[in-house]
């Protein structure tokens, strides 16, 4: 600040004021006082304060509070004063599909990958029921059931527009290790996650962020594992190739998780509960704007040999995006506890491209 430093130079003149009469002193006094007070107003009017000094915007939530929480990336977010916020909060506070759709949600009725060959994937399947842990909350409820044929196998998958890419994406999840009813044992895929279409094999522009626990082990894990995976590419079956990072946690994950993606400064950090799990970045980052997913399916060729019908479920509470701001896991808890506190159920201010993107829904 050029005030506070002087102009310097005029060491002559300096010597004058110093000697001069004690009127003269008093009155350069004065003059010193009333040019500091104007240029404090002017640094009021201008907001050029240090950020650390004011740091009541965007900028403020991006403090990192510890190195297993959230000291993301370099990249944090915008700070201009004329940052208008983008979110996507979803409280699933819903009684019927429709509700749901006008939202922007797809629930698909497309066969196809990924999963049992033939299984279907039903909307029927998705239900609202309320929260037995919190009295008025309702929750995203997806179900899938087999008997171990394709014939009488039923996948789910939900998804949001497409129009997602830097940012943070959180969402809390129920993990379940065992069918609601039936034999257990059967290997399949929990999942939160983000998507482009493929639109070719090897496709230079997809994009993919996995959350996916397999309470039942696969994909070479034994027992209950939580996979976070970055995909480049891939080309599907019957010429299966893929290009991606991945990093599976044993444990057992059953029960309520909040899952926190960071996409951010070249960089996606994935985090369960607050702890970091991975970081994945260069050539994996994501490079194509991608909708926001859940899905529950069936692990070809790996359920238990019974006709006896089985039922699994995934329960969502809710769902959070913000554009370009990196948030810790804690903030992104005290933004949706703020969102409630207020009886937002939903919010989105996320711009879409124009023309808008169809959203597939079928992988």
């Amino acid at each position: 600040m050029a005030w506070a430093q002087g102009t310097g130079g005029d060491r002559t003149h300096s010597q004058k004021l110093i000697q001069g009469t004690p009127n003269t002193m008093k009155n350069t006094a004065k003059l010193a006082v009333t040019v500091l007070f104007i240029t404090f107003l002017y640094v009021i009017g201008s907001g050029h304060f240090a950020p650390s000094a004011l740091a009541t915007g965007p900028a403020a939530t991006m403090q990192s509070v510890g190195s297993n929480t959230a000291a993301g990336p370099s990249q944090i977010g915008p700070s201009s004063s004329n940052y208008e916020p983008q979110v996507l909060f979803d409280d699933f506070e819903y009684s019927n599909q429709e509700e749901l759709s006008k939202h922007g949600w797809i629930i698909r009725s497309v066969q196809g990958w990924p999963g049992v060959p033939g299984a279907t994937w039903r909307k029927e399947d998705v239900s609202f029921p309320e929260d037995p842990d919190q009295r008025g909350n309702h929750l995203l409820r997806m179900t899938a059931s087999t008997d171990g044929t394709s014939a009488n196998t039923h996948q789910t998958q939900v998804c949001h527009q497409r129009k997602f890419l830097d940012g943070t994406y959180a969402a809390r999840v129920r993990f379940s290790n065992s069918p609601v009813s039936g034999p257990a044992g059967d290997q399949l895929v929990e999942s939160f996650y983000t998507i482009s279409p493929l639109k070719a094999p090897m496709d230079p522009d997809y994009s993919e962020l996995d959350f996916e626990y397999l309470p039942n082990g696969g994909w070479d894990s034994i027992g209950h594992t939580l996979f976070v995976t970055t995909w480049r590419t891939f080309s599907p079956e019957p010429n299966w190739k893929k290009d991606n990072v991945y990093k599976p946690t044993t444990g057992n994950q059953e029960g309520w998780n909040t899952l926190v993606m960071q996409v951010a400064g070249k960089k996606v950090r994935y985090f369960i509960n607050g702890k970091l799990l991975a970081e994945h970045g260069g050539a994996y980052y994501p490079r194509s704007l991608m909708s926001i997913n859940f899905n529950l399916w069936f692990i070809k060729d790996k359920m238990v040999p019974s006709h006896d019908m089985r039922q699994y479920r995934e329960d969502i509470d809710w769902v959070f995006f913000e554009a370009d701001m990196t948030l810790t896991p804690q903030q992104v808890d005290a933004n949706v506890t703020t969102m409630r506190r207020k009886s937002i159920k939903f919010e989105d201010s996320v711009t879409a491209p124009v023309p808008v993107l169809t959203s597939p829904c079928d992988f």
